[in-house]
């Protein structure tokens, strides 16, 4: 039942990759547009606006690709001084404690973009984008980490041992 709530996370987290990586491209884009257009005296006038929120969605669509490929930052100053069959328990405390972290930053996050849904919130912007949809972005990243964080806990409470594409030095 783990492996395969861990195979279903897999392939949304390869999805939100991609997105994140298509919101670099379409950053390079909308930078490489803009430069032209001063050239020429204009601008599209939404370029601070919508790179801000490709930034943010981009950032929390790849943290848990990031995290299930092992991407992510780790201090390993306690795991070196464990015997390798005790590295799952430390791991489990701190994905724990970044699920709860995480789950309650999505909760509020979500009654945020909920308001801002409710309300019909618009960017004070010439855009007028309605907030809700960056906001949305950002609360899907935040879901699928707190999901692939549950299933990394998942397997480590059952296999007692660190996930494949874990690096432990």
């Amino acid at each position: 039942m783990i492996r395969l709530i861990c195979r279903c996370i897999s392939p949304a987290n390869r999805l939100a990759g991609l997105l994140a990586m298509l919101l670099i491209v379409y950053i390079t884009g909308h930078i490489l547009l803009e430069i032209v257009m001063r050239l020429f005296g204009t601008s599209t006038f939404v370029l601070d606006e919508f790179i801000g929120y490709a930034v943010a969605s981009m950032t929390f669509l790849g943290l848990g690709y990031a995290l299930e490929r092992g991407s992510l930052v780790r201090v390993n100053v306690l795991l070196d001084r464990l015997p390798t069959k005790w590295h799952w328990l430390p791991d489990l405390i701190s994905t724990l404690s970044a699920l709860a972290a995480f789950s309650w930053l999505a909760w509020y996050w979500g009654l945020n973009v909920w308001r801002s849904y409710k309300r019909g919130t618009l960017s004070e912007t010439l855009a007028e984008t309605p907030l809700w949809i960056p906001e949305g972005m950002v609360l899907v990243g935040m879901l699928l980490l707190c999901l692939t964080l549950l299933s990394r806990a998942l397997h480590l409470i059952s296999e007692r041992s660190l996930p494949p594409n874990t690096s432990v030095n």
